[in-house]
């Protein structure tokens, strides 16, 4: 069976690295946006990391904000085009370090937007530096030893932190097979569907690849996050 790609994402020559999960979310949120038939009317925010790269790949509506503020751009987009369905996308290095304080807030706040995080465990851009999510023993740039969780502190876990917030949706899925990108579909899907409702605050984290900065072929870092990530990062939905 031949399949065809949405009519929402074009292909270009120069992309995501060979194995990154980016290239993967982006079909996954295409797909959802034609099911929904949204084409025509999301605007999305993009960070100027790695996720930039998708103003050349969605065919939407599309602003690039400031490092690690996404989250606040789009608040404000949705705030002045409030018949719009918004979503900001961004790393975990941008979303749970530089845009922290406006994550928490969006979430005391519980404003209506969906947001896209992809948490590959590591700053990806700026060269693979140690992020709130790095794993304990983690090699990264900025910690060529290993990440000290002792010094640095545990991955962080945006469960945990938004546990006692009322917000509309937060789920995790996986972009490291076939079985957790179908289920990661349905909760882009579900995140659209409250989006939509105006129910508020809509979160998705994607455990996401990113053979380049781990230095691991594209096979190696997609089991990694079967038998490593999933050991700090619960799949599921925490949030309905």
């Amino acid at each position: 069976m031949q399949l065809v790609a949405p009519e929402t994402v074009t292909f270009t020559k120069s992309g995501f690295c060979p194995g990154c999960g980016h290239g993967l979310a982006v079909r996954l949120i295409a797909e959802t946006v034609e099911k929904m038939a949204l084409n025509e009317k999301l605007i999305t925010v993009v960070d100027v990391a790695c996720g930039s790269l998708n103003i050349n790949s969605w065919k939407f509506d599309t602003i690039m904000a400031a490092h690690g503020r996404p989250i606040p751009t789009a608040v404000g987009v949705k705030k002045v085009r409030p018949q719009n369905p918004v979503l900001a996308y961004i790393g975990d290095g941008a979303a749970y370090a530089i845009g922290m304080a406006e994550m928490m807030h969006v979430g005391i706040r519980n404003d209506n937007i969906i947001t896209i995080v992809i948490n590959n465990s590591l700053f990806g851009m700026t060269g693979g530096q140690c992020a709130p999510t790095s794993l304990p023993g983690q090699v990264t740039t900025s910690t060529p030893h290993g990440k000290n969780a002792e010094k640095w502190g545990m991955p962080f876990q945006i469960e945990k932190a938004f546990s006692g917030l009322e917000i509309a949706y937060l789920a995790r899925g996986s972009l490291a097979d076939a079985k957790g990108m179908n289920i990661s579909k349905k909760y882009i899907e579900k995140a659209f569907e409250k989006h939509m409702n105006g129910e508020g605050f809509c979160l998705v984290e994607l455990l996401s690849p990113c053979p380049t900065n781990l230095n691991m072929s594209p096979v190696k870092c997609a089991q990694r996050i079967n038998e490593e990530m999933l050991r700090y990062f619960p799949l599921g939905e925490f949030k309905m």
